[in-house]
């Protein structure tokens, strides 16, 4: 019970280093300036899921599908990667508004043809 507990508690550690890591890497902990114009939509796509939540603003909703068509849940973030992303990089959004990336896991390709969320 204790070595499961240790190996969660690092885990843990660990995912919250890479988010912090990020985050400062593409300027997200700096909070914007009320009534400034919101900043361009980076791209995401051919990087970590991870990356694209410690990028984006906490206000922004993000809707996450499996952009394989397999229906699959995304338990494990660190796991997969972005092919899809709407808005497109450089449109302006995401800050208080909502984010749709269609992935797939890192070991997969990314369909050549991507299918839209059913929802």
């Amino acid at each position: 019970m204790r070595r499961a507990a240790k190996v969660c508690a690092v885990t843990v550690l660990a995912l919250a280093a890479v988010v912090a890591g990020t985050a400062e890497q593409t300027g997200a902990a700096d909070e914007a300036e009320p009534g400034a114009p919101p900043r361009p939509m980076p791209d995401f796509t051919g990087h970590s899921l991870m990356r694209a939540f410690a990028a984006l603003d906490h206000r922004t909703r993000v809707h996450v599908h499996d952009a394989s068509g397999g229906d699959r849940r995304v338990l494990w973030p660190p796991r997969w990667r972005v092919c899809t992303q709407y808005p497109a990089a450089g449109d302006s959004g995401g800050a208080g508004g909502s984010v749709t990336l269609g992935v797939v896991k890192k070991t997969e390709r990314c369909p050549s043809r991507v299918l839209t969320s059913r929802r």
